[in-house]
């Protein structure tokens, strides 16, 4: 067996390991340059967002002192002046759209043959609606009560309560009361077997 070497130059694998740095030294070129760009990006980016925020901090300051100006301007007297005829119109608005002739043919659908009207008074109310005070005239307490199961069967009258009830002097006995009164209900037939 021959123990020496036949080749002049022996081959030490050279070539694959240049080529191996060169893959390498490629790759860390490539990430470096990626790096540079995004630094010099958001750099870019984030000089662009302190320029905004400066002029959007510039801009609210100028916005707070027009508002404490035109703060200083507003005449409270006039506010109230205002708020006040807004509310008389309101209140207006809320009368004309207030039906006597829908209110009275309900009070003619449920009102007893016992019992007389004396006097209705509505009274708009912002959180109620329109709220009624009724003065009624019977013979007796029965009569009235079934007057005031009438009206909470039609469902247009909700929150029934008497406020005063006595025997006048002509022995009738009288009885006032209040309700919220709700128009959008639908008015009930008119009652059978009536006068």
């Amino acid at each position: 067996m021959i123990r020496t070497n036949l080749s002049t130059k022996p081959f030490y694998n050279e070539r694959s390991v240049h080529i191996l740095l060169l893959v390498v030294a490629v790759i860390v070129v490539a990430a470096t340059s990626f790096n540079v760009s995004r630094v010099l990006r958001y750099s870019r980016s984030d000089t662009e967002l302190a320029t905004q925020s400066a002029r959007d901090e510039a801009r609210a300051a100028d916005l707070r002192k027009q508002a404490a100006q035109l703060r200083a301007s507003v005449d409270l007297k006039q506010v109230d002046f205002a708020s006040a005829d807004a509310k008389q119109a309101n209140d207006l608005i809320d009368r004309r759209t207030f039906s006597w002739t829908d209110l009275f043919n309900r009070f003619e659908a449920t009102l007893p043959d016992e019992v007389r009207i004396v006097s209705v008074k509505p009274r708009p109310d912002r959180n109620k609606g329109i709220v009624l005070l009724i003065a009624v005239v019977a013979r007796g307490v029965d009569d009235v009560n079934q007057f005031i199961a009438n009206l909470e069967a039609t469902g247009a009258f909700v929150k029934l309560r008497p406020d005063e009830e006595r025997i006048n002097e002509h022995g009738e006995f009288e009885s006032m009361f209040e309700t919220t009164y709700v128009p959008s209900v639908k008015l009930p037939p008119p009652a059978r077997g009536r006068r």
